[in-house]
């Protein structure tokens, strides 16, 4: 089930898996780790588990370098290996999602899958490469899962992580409850991983694609809207169940990542992630202190771009980059909806839960708004 199939209206011609994916070579993949029952006094040495790991990659499992940029909203939170990112313009490896006590086991993980699979650029000396030696930073982000996950109980371990990467593959990709999201809140119902994609066509001649995926784990219910409709204070009960546990409303986080293969060059990509919260504001979140709100976008276009000799690159003007800005704040906003419609309650820690955002009553609220209209 996706925002769509319920009925919400989306602005934006989308692609065919309406995903990141759509992008031509990135690949998506996920470890889920849905372990123990829910008791009243969940241990960390338990076994109990909602939580997980999810990859991008984005030229698939092929040794590659793509320009990158990024933007922090609010900067509670984490995304490694960005600095090099700013200073450079390069993103280089797959780029993982977890929760904010695992990102260092992740990263880890992912500099050995690297390693392993020659996944890297070498140094150069005296003009060749030298194989095996070199540098690199994998971009790891995180938002936290522990009012439902066992999060201190460190459940996240490298063969999660390694897993993520290899059952990453293109196509269609799963929602909600997946991957690093699994654990997840949003808007004070179930979060989780969304994705949506936009084509752009406004440029004679070419056609681009943009597709973003979301680790959504922020918003208010009382500030939640949708088309403009307070959803939030519209839909009645589901209230979560947080037994001993007052968390400051908003509190939480959201990765957003984005990619494009339109030919954007690193600072241009850093513009695409400032469009990011128009997306996320749309629905009435982005004013919490408490949340890490952290964007990065790469292009899969130009790929020799990354040479130690002179090369040319291809770079659209800044004159046309319009509509990639409203295609990217158009699919966050559709991505951030197809997390929660997909999203199952969740019954997790200390009997804490969260509820899916009940369908049935997002049909009646677009009718009675009169977004969308019964069949005679």
């Amino acid at each position: 089930m996706r925002a769509r199939d319920l009925g919400i209206p989306f602005d934006g011609i989308c692609g065919e898996n309406n995903a990141i994916t759509d992008v031509a070579g990135v690949e998506v993949g996920y470890t889920t780790i849905i372990s123990g029952e829910s008791t009243e006094d969940t241990t960390y040495d338990s076994d109990f588990a909602r939580t997980g790991v999810t990859a991008i990659l984005p030229r698939g499992k092929q040794r590659s370098a793509v320009f990158a940029g990024r933007h922090d909203l609010n900067g509670n939170g984490e995304l490694t290996g960005t600095h090099w990112v700013d200073d450079s313009g390069f993103l280089h490896g797959p780029i993982m999602i977890t929760n904010t006590h695992s990102v260092g086991i992740v990263r880890e993980a992912a500099s050995k899958w690297m390693i392993k699979n020659d996944y890297f650029f070498p140094l150069w000396y005296d003009g060749e490469e030298v194989p095996g030696f070199g540098f690199f930073y994998p971009v790891v982000g995180e938002t936290f899962d522990g009012v439902l996950n066992n999060i201190n109980g460190f459940k996240v371990k490298e063969e999660h992580a390694l897993a993520a990467i290899e059952n990453a593959r293109g196509g269609a990709i799963e929602e909600g409850n997946v991957g690093g999201g699994t654990g997840m809140r949003c808007h004070g119902f179930k979060g989780g991983t969304g994705t949506a994609s936009r084509v752009i066509t406004d440029i004679p001649g070419r056609v681009y694609k943009v597709g973003v995926l979301v680790q959504a784990n922020h918003g208010t219910r009382e500030e939640l809207r949708i088309k403009g409709i307070p959803f939030g204070k519209e839909i009645k009960g589901f209230e979560q169940e947080l037994p001993g546990l007052g968390p400051k409303p908003g509190d939480g986080s959201i990765i957003v990542i984005a990619a494009t293969d339109g030919p954007l060059m690193p600072w241009q990509l850093s513009k695409l992630c400032k469009r990011v919260p128009l997306g996320i504001g749309s629905l009435g979140a982005g004013c919490q202190n408490g949340s890490g709100d952290i964007f990065l976008a790469f292009s899969t276009a130009n790929p020799g771009a990354f040479s130690k000799d002179t090369v040319k690159v291809e770079m659209l003007s800044d004159e046309q980059i319009d509509p990639f800005y409203r295609a990217v704040a158009q699919a966050v906003e559709e991505a951030i909806l197809n997390a929660m419609v997909a999203a199952e309650t969740m019954e997790g820690r200390n009997r804490n839960k969260s509820y899916g955002i009940p369908h049935d009553q997002i049909k009646a609220i677009l009718k009675k708004y009169e977004i969308i209209f019964d069949r005679p």
